[in-house]
């Protein structure tokens, strides 16, 4: 496959604004956000419905109607407000896959494990880090079931006649602003690419040989 037949696929985020949903629990890892069973596929897309799914499911697989994202309106929210530590345990990027299928586009928490929150950033979704008075505030406005907003450009969250700054990277900000994941960003770089493979094939054309 060459670089012009891949396509760029990772959507801009600019501004979001939705009701937020509060998940109160602290240390949720990788298996929690999307069990080993669904780890099969290298699709990004279909994994939303078992996002979390030993907790929005039961043993006969119906909806635990007490698990807050099977009510309404949260099922619809696309901004999750989680405790520390979240996305801890394997590297699995389907965790990041299924929060995005599920249509999920930013996490607020305390803290985050490292390869989660770079995993977030590379498939379009923001990872805010907040301090837990912050997060607290934002928890308790969840249930007002009024809709926030964030800017990312401006770096901050507006709640009723409330603003909250976070901060971002400034690099994975850009990459987020502009839509460019891994792919996009070696396509930015595609005539030098182009160009050290064409020098190298005939500096050293046996490389080549099949």
């Amino acid at each position: 496959m060459t670089l012009e037949n891949i396509k760029i696929k990772m959507q801009k985020f600019n501004s979001l604004t939705s009701i937020p949903v509060y998940l109160p629990i602290v240390n949720i890892d990788t298996d929690m956000i999307i069990p080993k069973q669904f780890l099969k596929t290298i699709k990004r897309t279909g994994l939303g419905k078992n996002l979390f799914f030993e907790m929005r499911y039961d043993d006969d697989g119906n909806e635990i109607k007490d698990f807050i994202l099977n009510q309404e309106p949260y099922n619809q929210s696309k901004i999750l407000i989680t405790g520390k530590n979240f996305g801890c345990g394997s590297s699995r990027e389907h965790a990041p896959w299924a929060l995005l299928d599920f249509g999920i586009t930013c996490v607020i928490s305390s803290s985050y494990a490292d390869i989660f929150y770079s995993n977030c950033f590379k498939n379009g979704i923001l990872p805010i880090i907040l301090s837990e008075k912050k997060i607290k505030q934002l928890s308790e406005y969840s249930k007002r079931k009024e809709e926030i907003s964030i800017e990312l450009v401006e770096e901050k969250i507006i709640f009723g006649n409330n603003e909250i700054n976070f901060e971002v990277d400034p690099f994975k900000k850009k990459c987020l602003l502009e839509g460019l994941d891994d792919i996009a960003l070696s396509l930015a770089k595609k005539n030098k690419i182009n160009n050290f493979e064409k020098n190298l094939k005939d500096k050293k054309p046996w490389i080549f040989y099949d």
